[in-house]
């Protein structure tokens, strides 16, 4: 029945598909599709017969159906569980873990040292005793120890491997050992036998050694494994185990340390640490008259103890003789802090802690040793009894006239604060599952818009994350950007960002915010400079970049920087990590700070901090006044750099230390190495709306000369308009810093391009340093208030601020101008002049003399009368003039608001 309708069916076919001539050919050839489907949907039509009820069948399926419900909703409780592990505090997790290891001996204590009944007690004695035999009661032991290790030192994770490897080594060396001396029982023995001796451990370790070698080669390689194992927990290198059993014997009374008691005992030493206080305070740069190998040797040695630590603790007693074991210890400090993040250590680190034993670390405590604030940097021993050597060269004749250097007192001990009050932050995440979503979205567009492209890979920043895109053949670059709205449409995000191509790379970059954002901490960068070593006090902390670098610039060497962005971009935290950077790393010696804040509420928690010059300023007046007085500095050290025939103030710096320059026979001036003086505006929109013309023509003339004079401007704004941040200011400030911005225009303002419209605030924003081409994408760093404040006490705690001043002596000096004056001070002073001198006061010859209108003149005669310079007005007579020739002087400082 079924196979006649489609016989049928398909004899239209053919007579459709009969040859035909012409045109008629192709009208059939078309046709016949259209025939064949209305045959195909009538034999769909058809019904099928109905199968015969299955009751085996819906219980299967039901069955399943449950299953997969109950597998599902398990998975999604256990995922959800490891998403909230993953996501807590990195503190937290290490107490857990602590916590869990002392669950666990405690479990196997009661396994082992007791008769524990059930089936814990039977899976510890198969496990524990099975793999440690006779040692079991040591393991509960061993994991406690590890437990209180991990409660007490969370920050040192480092070490955690290393300790792993030791003990993995010592435990398989001992049980090995145990298992030869227990006579080496086999597995025909039983397994009785095998935990009666060394267990599993000790039976897999010495079982191929004893086959392969014998028992007499066996024991010896197990215990130098024994001994390695030891060796690496502890953390001792093999050179220094005598110096590790000599102080073990100190601590035991048994021996006497020989270096304490010559140090000790050493009075002419004491005297002479004692004289070379203040004068490496003081700093003279005279050399000595005879040269004295053992003098220039001690008094380089004590120059080179007086390196600033990071610590916070109490500094010791300038009274007390600095011994070696103090140089030793604070040396061996900075070597264990470098080799804790992985960084060597300097040559002066590394000299200083040449023939110094590990032991005498843990004996003493490492103490911050005061720097005198007179001596910012470290040469080395050499190189300072080589310079003693050589004589001063002479001074030129003629200086320059000029007012007192920038300089404290000599006698001033500063330490650095420590960077344990910075809060560390948790380590970046290099992948997640909105990365791994965003991946699949963008593949999908492109598959779903034809184009042949892939996602090869990404770099996950804090902030955003980039995705490395790969064209294929032919593709042009045009077709990626030109699905730039449909990739935001995908991804759910508005702020997507396309670089064409990626530097360095042969790739399409598409930067995508990321929706689990993390924070970075500003200790986090500040402990990587350190451990760079690099300790210019200039290195400032900005933040972390997408590839997940930390990115730190050099203020002297980029040299002025402009800093803008909307409110709540996170302009602000990037002032408050600036100046917090030169805080921990700069002591008031290295860099001076002169903060404009005109918002007054900003920069009011640096009150009172040494490195100030001036309180921070306030009144937009005054600081046009302060930005003259810089502009006045940098002359003056120009002056002296001329003098002196050097070219940047580095050079001359080094010569003052080095005693290469002093002045001439018969001055009285103390040549001083003079500091970096780093200038901070909040607003420069504030400045440039009061006096626009002074301000920009003091900013013009720092940034276009400063750079030598080691003077260096960090202008932040608000407001990038054409109007604040003009040509000039923008031509000679070359390194910008541009955060979220509302609009394009803002944005080609701050960097001459776009991009900035398109950053998502708190924080995000871009680097653009002198001479790069394009800006780098990074996440500013963060810095809490209260890390600002304990920072800031440490400062106030190690010495009061020195100001200068001539810095605002104008305001001081000179009385505001009158308000009914207003801009008609030189006309008055001219108009009292002609009065006082021809003794005619009349309005008229005002008009003529001064070429002014009635009302002018008529206010002008009206200021004199109110100045007791003419009499009251009497109709159309001359006024009486009530001021002698010989007042005139008086009558003028008067007007002008002068004393």
């Amino acid at each position: 029945m079924a196979s006649r309708p489609s016989a049928a069916k398909k004899q239209p076919a053919k007579k459709a598909a009969a040859p035909a001539k012409g045109p008629a050919k192709k009208a059939a050839a078309k046709k016949a599709p259209a025939k064949k489907a209305p045959a195909k949907k009538a034999a769909a039509k058809k019904p099928a017969p109905k199968p015969a009820p299955n009751p085996t069948g819906g219980v299967y399926r039901l069955v399943r159906a449950v299953w997969l419900g109950l597998a599902h909703a398990v998975g999604a409780v256990f995922r959800g569980i490891g998403q909230g592990a993953k996501n807590l505090d990195p503190a937290h997790r290490k107490d857990g873990v602590a916590l869990l290891l002392l669950g666990l001996a405690l479990i196997v204590a009661a396994g082992t040292w007791s008769n524990l009944r059930g089936p814990v007690g039977d899976l510890v004695e198969t496990l524990v005793t099975g793999a440690f035999g006779r040692l079991d009661l040591l393991v509960p032991i061993l994991l406690a120890v590890i437990a209180v290790r991990f409660i007490r030192h969370p920050e040192k994770p480092e070490a955690n491997g290393r300790i792993v490897i030791g003990l993995s080594a010592l435990v398989i060396g001992v049980l090995g050992q145990v298992h030869i001396a227990c006579g080496s029982p086999a597995r025909s023995d039983g397994m009785q036998a095998i935990r009666d001796a060394g267990g599993l451990i000790g039976w897999s370790a010495a079982t191929p050694l004893t086959y392969a070698m014998g028992e007499m080669l066996a024991v010896p390689l197990l215990v130098l494994l024994t001994v390695f194992g030891l060796l690496v927990v502890t953390a001792t290198p093999v050179n220094a185990i005598p110096q590790r059993l000599r102080l073990l014997g100190v601590k035991l009374g048994v021996l006497h340390d020989p270096e304490a008691e010559e140090f000790s005992d050493d009075e002419r030493y004491d005297e002479q640490w004692r004289e070379a206080l203040p004068a490496r305070g003081r700093r003279r740069g005279s050399a000595p008259e005879e040269y004295d190998p053992e003098g220039a040797e001690q008094e380089a040695l004590s120059r080179r103890r007086g390196r600033p630590r990071r610590s916070a603790v109490p500094q010791p007693d300038l009274g007390r003789p600095m011994d070696a074991v103090d140089v030793a210890a604070a040396a061996a400090a900075a070597l264990d802090g470098a080799v804790l993040h992985g960084m060597p250590p300097s040559p002066i680190v590394a000299d200083l802690t040449q023939g110094v034993s590990v032991g005498d670390r843990e004996e003493t405590t490492p103490t911050p040793t005061p720097v005198p604030a007179a001596r910012p940097r470290q040469e080395r021993l050499k190189a300072e009894v080589a310079d003693l050597t050589k004589p001063a060269p002479e001074a030129p004749t003629d200086l320059p006239p000029r007012a007192e250097q920038l300089q404290l007192s000599g006698d001033i001990t500063y330490s650095l604060p420590s960077l344990d009050l910075l809060a560390r932050g948790g380590p970046g995440k290099a992948r997640s599952a909105a990365n791994d979503a965003v991946v699949a979205s963008l593949t999908n567009v492109f598959s779903e818009f034809k184009v042949d492209a892939a996602v090869t890979g990404f770099t996950r920043g804090p902030t955003v994350t980039r995705y490395e895109v790969e064209l294929g053949p032919a593709v042009k670059v045009e077709r990626i950007t030109a699905l730039t709205k449909n990739i935001a449409y995908a991804v759910a995000s508005p702020d997507v960002r396309i670089i064409s191509p990626i530097p360095g790379k042969s790739a399409v970059g598409i930067e995508i915010p990321n929706t689990d954002r993390e924070m970075v901490n500003l200790g986090d960068v500040l402990r990587l400079a350190a451990a760079a070593e690099d300790d210019h006090p200039m290195l400032v902390a900005l933040g972390k970049d997408v590839e997940g670098g930390y990115v730190m610039a050099n203020l002297a060497k980029m040299p002025h920087v402009l800093v803008a962005g909307a409110t709540g971009s996170g302009k602000s935290s990037c002032i408050n990590c600036l100046i917090t950077s030169v805080m921990v790393r700069a002591t008031p010696e290295d860099v001076r700070m002169v903060l404009v804040d005109p918002k007054r509420v900003e920069l009011t928690a640096y009150e009172g901090i040494p490195h100030l010059i001036t309180p921070i300023i306030t009144n937009p007046k005054r600081a046009a006044e302060a930005l003259q007085w810089v502009v006045r500095e940098m002359d003056l050290r120009y002056d002296d750099l001329a003098a002196y025939g050097f070219r940047h103030i580095d050079d001359f710096n080094q010569a003052i230390r080095d005693g290469k320059v002093k002045p001439p026979d018969g001055s009285e001036r103390e040549l001083q190495p003079y500091p970096y003086l780093l200038v901070i505006v909040d607003e420069l929109a504030d400045l440039m709306m009061v006096a626009p013309r002074d301000v920009e023509d003091a900013i013009v003339r720092i940034t276009q000369l400063a750079r030598a004079a080691g003077i260096h401007l960090v202008l932040a704004t608000q407001r990038p308009s054409v109007d604040v941040v003009t040509g000039l200011i923008k031509a000679n400030v070359p390194s910008r810093l541009a955060f979220a911005t509302s609009s394009l225009a803002d944005s080609r303002v701050i960097l001459d391009q776009p991009g900035a419209e398109k950053l998502i605030g708190k924080g995000d924003g871009l680097f653009l340093p002198m001479g790069a081409n394009k800006a780098t994408r990074m996440q500013g760093a963060f810095v809490t208030e209260e890390e600002v404040a304990a920072v800031v006490q440490h400062c106030k705690d190690q010495m009061a601020p020195v100001f200068r001043d001539d810095v605002t002596v104008g305001t001081k000096q000179k009385k505001e101008i009158d308000e009914d004056i207003g801009d008609d001070l030189d006309l008055l002073c001219q108009a009292a002049e002609l009065v006082v001198s021809t003794q005619f006061g009349s309005t008229s010859m005002l008009q003529r003399k001064l070429r002014v209108g009635f009302a002018k003149a008529g206010r002008l005669m009206d200021l004199m009368e109110s100045r007791n310079v003419v009499g009251p007005s009497e109709g159309s007579k001359a006024r009486d003039v009530l001021v002698k020739p010989d007042e005139l002087d008086g009558v003028l400082a008067q007007i002008r608001g002068e004393a």
